[in-house]
């Protein structure tokens, strides 16, 4: 799109996409991260959507936040404060993969050491993301004995972290595990359901409240900056995901009351928190109810006409077999209407299903075959558990963009890097196969220096070597196709 990029302009042209994808009337929600022009913009969108009544609850539950990024900033917060305590770790890993010798030689007291797992190599971390902290510590860790051997046969070596140093970095490589899994299982090429959204922020601030007050004084300070952080983006859970977590038949509103009790001492302000969410809840269920109940007027004649043909052309046993069937589905919802109970007030009652037998539970799945017993809540309970709560698979595919078109590819149409993407999501998924990753750098470097070689001796006039660095090339090629040499020859 070209710029302005203004809150405005990508408001209109992401109504002109819904429009001529005709969809403009089926949109739920928007999940966004926070910059501040997509915040301006779904303000502009909701209101476009909400003059054409396209919107549940005049467009109440519209706007999510990407959680991935959020999580992100809560732990950015923390780490500036860690960033001094982990400096001589950092610097460690530094020296030692600053040159090849200083490799060696490490590599020399890793053998002499012994018993050191070398299945993971030393990792540095960057500043943009933070999981690469706790990569590097992760790595680190392992070779702590090792890095001592350094300090003893290495002359030029001083940043060897003390004994306590260590085990601050063990400390607060624990303390980052449960974010670091958190950040996995959010953001991974995946779309995880929106129930798993609320246990996971009530996890962190569990975590966050029971560190406040942690011994060790580093980690106390990165929770109290982290909780800051927390209080600003997620002090009010998203209501809409927090739906997600009612409609998770082994969670409930009784486990969302034991959740809620776990982080909010105050009663009164349990209740209160309790109590916005059941009305939010009923508000949304009342909305669908309504909308459903228009479609079903609408198309009554044409389905009873058509079940009367259906009952007419079946006939025999089976026809009798079918009509019993719907006597007995009309004298259940008979009965649940005289009771005045909703859908919403039976799911609510009925006995949650235990964890321990339901852990892999597929909770769309189980909706799609609740269709029958509960229609309406149904469709709202598909809904709500398939809002993203993370924009991070939808980036993903301009990160799979970079790797089809490549620096052979350069010339390709749009059209085509487009339908490369769509085929390879539709045979693939998002899912990026670290190992071919890795050998597909080194074809890569490999795939330059013959380029180089043969463009010397082509401009040197040597037409013997030019034709032999051909020759590998096309022989690099042939052997493995990720070596694609598309439009550069």
């Amino acid at each position: 799109m070209p710029p302005p990029h203004s809150g405005v302009e990508l408001a209109a042209k992401l109504f002109e996409f819904l429009k001529e994808w005709g969809i403009e009337k089926k949109v739920f929600s928007l999940t966004l991260d926070n910059a501040s022009n997509n915040d301006n913009m779904q303000v502009h969108l909701k209101e476009q959507l909400s003059l054409h009544d396209s919107l549940l609850c005049d467009g109440e539950f519209f706007h999510v936040c990407c959680s991935a990024h959020i999580l992100n900033l809560i732990v950015q917060e923390g780490l500036k404060v860690a960033t001094v305590a982990l400096n001589k770790i950092r610097e460690s890993v530094k020296y030692v993969k600053g040159s090849e010798t200083r490799m060696k030689k490490f590599e020399e007291c890793i053998r002499a050491v012994g018993n050191i797992d070398t299945s993971i190599g030393l990792r540095l971390d960057v500043s943009t993301r933070w999981n690469s902290t706790y990569l590097m510590l992760d790595s680190a860790i392992k070779y702590k004995k090792a890095f001592a051997s350094l300090q003893f046969n290495d002359k030029n070596y001083k940043y060897c972290p003390s004994s306590e140093e260590w085990k601050r970095g063990e400390k607060i490589y624990e303390f980052l595990e449960p974010f670091y899994d958190t950040t996995n299982l959010i953001s991974g090429s995946s779309y995880p359901t929106s129930n798993l959204y609320f246990m996971q922020v009530w996890k962190i601030e569990v975590l966050l409240k029971e560190n406040l007050s942690n011994e060790d004084e580093v980690i106390s300070s990165m929770c109290k900056r982290m909780m800051e952080k927390f209080d600003k983006y997620w002090t009010q859970y998203s209501m809409v995901l927090a739906f997600g977590a009612i409609l998770d038949p082994r969670i409930k509103l009784s486990m969302l009351e034991f959740f809620y009790t776990k982080v909010e001492s105050d009663y009164v302000k349990f209740q209160k928190k309790m109590e916005l969410v059941k009305t939010k809840l009923y508000k949304l269920f009342d909305q669908y109810s309504n909308t459903s109940k228009t479609s079903s007027s609408q198309c009554q004649p044409q389905c009873s006409s058509t079940t009367n043909t259906h009952q007419q052309s079946v006939g025999g046993v089976k026809g009798k077999n079918k009509r019993i069937f719907d006597e007995i589905m009309a004298y259940e919802s008979q009965t649940i209407t005289s009771a005045g109970k909703s859908q919403l007030d039976l799911y609510l009652e009925e006995p949650k299903l235990e964890f321990a037998y339901y852990q892999d539970l597929n909770v769309l799945e189980h909706w799609k075959n609740q269709n029958h017993r509960y229609p309406t809540l149904a469709l709202m309970a598909c809904d709500v558990l398939a809002i993203p709560i993370t924009t991070v698979a939808s980036e993903s595919t301009f990160s799979i963009g970079s790797r089809v078109l490549t620096k052979y590819r350069s010339c390709t149409l749009h059209e085509k890097v487009q339908a490369l993407i769509c085929t390879r999501n539709w045979l693939h998924g998002y899912a990026i196969d670290k190992d071919n990753e890795d050998n597909e750098e080194k074809l890569d470097v490999a795939l330059d220096s013959l380029l180089n070689v043969e463009k010397q001796m082509r401009l040197a006039g040597d037409v013997a070597g030019t034709k032999k660095a051909l020759i590998d090339i096309l022989e690099l090629c042939y052997k493995s196709p990720a070596a694609n040499l598309d439009g550069c020859m």
